[in-house]
């Protein structure tokens, strides 16, 4: 099944865990890990997880690809990734995971550098212009859309008009190109601030059946395909009727409220992350949905604060550490009789659904989603009950 080539840059930067392995034997791997984080917590609640739902194809699935821009010792340009743990640059291109026309897209501007003389950034000593280099891709309309995001130390692009007029000579589909800038010695690679050097500044994708606005810095889950899966997973597990009240915490930019708020009486979506949940906002309206809100705080903090009450279905997708006892006893407390859990660390979920048991919860499904192929990264969902055998 989908026998897969191995990769030549694999042992360098770690980034495809399982290079050159047949997508059979990766899914028997996860099924594997999964069996193991949450056989136990599976056969305590009388059920088994059902088989990780594997992908069409495993391959090119990056919607956003990221590359490093560096000089070698010799002087001459690389462009790449940063080897795993590290901030080495190892040079890559044709990467498997990353989008094909997406890959090509950023050979093209490692290949114009030299001729519009543009200085490669030096993490080192802090010097040079060009940091890093974005593209994001997305379906619109039936039509592509593509971003392409140059990271500079620096706001002056000498020669800004002929290297778009070259970029898009070859790649006319681009549709935005945006300058940020980045000026710190800093780990992060996106800086605070946004040049629209052409078109409108993002894109659009309704891949997923709602309309989603991409600006450089947004979340966007990178595999579409497997995407739909998940959140059809979490939709399901909500059994929604039309006069239920969800709370989406851990929101982002608000997808998965989104997505059960058309069989939800009314949504409310939590987050931290104030310009995620400015997109939340923003995608709501563009999609027109009215019956759901988005508030910026801490999950935690707002359950144990002041929560409406009445919330029949809980919905959580937490960071890859997992929920907080606190949140999980509030929870609890209030008496929400179904939850879906959307996890990317079986470790952890494991983890928190022992606690929901101990509050009288059931785990009533168990359901992986292999979102990142020749990784070893994975998704589930769970669905819970309160006091149900």
């Amino acid at each position: 099944m989908n026998e897969i080539n191995a990769c030549p840059y694999s042992k360098k930067c770690g980034g495809c865990m399982y290079s050159g392995v047949s997508y059979g034997e990766q899914l028997d791997i996860k099924n594997g890990l999964v069996r193991k984080y949450l056989g136990p917590v599976a056969k305590e609640n009388g059920i088994k997880p059902e088989p990780v739902a594997g992908a069409a194809d495993p391959l090119y699935y990056r919607n956003k690809v990221h590359s490093v821009f560096a000089r070698t010792k010799k002087g001459q340009i690389v462009r790449g990734i940063y080897r795993r743990d590290s901030h080495e640059v190892i040079p890559v291109s044709g990467c498997l995971l990353e989008n094909k026309k997406a890959d090509a897209i950023i050979e093209k501007i490692k290949r114009l550098v030299p001729s519009f003389k543009y200085r490669i950034f030096d993490e080192d000593n802090g010097t040079g212009w060009l940091r890093h280099v974005l593209v994001r891709t997305g379906t619109c309309g039936g039509k592509e859309e593509i971003m392409v995001i140059l990271v500079t130390s620096e706001v002056p692009f000498p020669g800004k008009n002929n290297f778009v007029k070259a970029l898009r000579s070859a790649f006319p589909e681009i549709t935005t190109i945006v300058q940020n800038i980045n000026a710190k010695r800093t780990s992060m690679v996106l800086g605070e601030r946004n040049i629209v050097v052409y078109g409108k500044g993002f894109i659009e994708d309704d891949s997923l059946g709602l309309r989603f606005r991409i600006s450089p810095g947004s979340f966007f889950q990178i595999n579409g395909p497997q995407t739909k899966k998940l959140y059809g997973l979490a939709l399901e597990f909500a059994q929604l009727t039309g006069s239920e009240t969800v709370l989406d915490a851990y929101c982002g930019t608000g997808t998965i409220g989104m997505f059960m708020s058309a069989g939800a009486k009314r949504v409310i979506g939590v987050e931290l992350n104030p310009d995620a949940v400015r997109d939340a906002r923003d995608n709501a309206k563009r999609n027109g949905i009215g019956n759901i809100e988005f508030i910026c705080a801490d999950a935690t903090k707002y359950m144990l604060g002041d929560m409406p009450a009445g919330i029949d279905v809980l919905c959580m997708d937490p960071p890859r550490s997992g929920s907080t006892p606190e949140f999980i006893k509030a929870a609890a407390g209030l008496g929400i009789g179904r939850i879906v859990y959307v996890s990317c660390n079986p470790e952890t979920l494991a983890r928190d659904l022992k606690l929901f048991m101990k509050q009288g919860y059931r785990v009533k499904r168990l359901s992986p989603v292999d979102m990142f192929p020749l990784t070893d990264n994975l998704e589930c969902c769970a669905l819970l009950e309160i006091g149900r055998k």
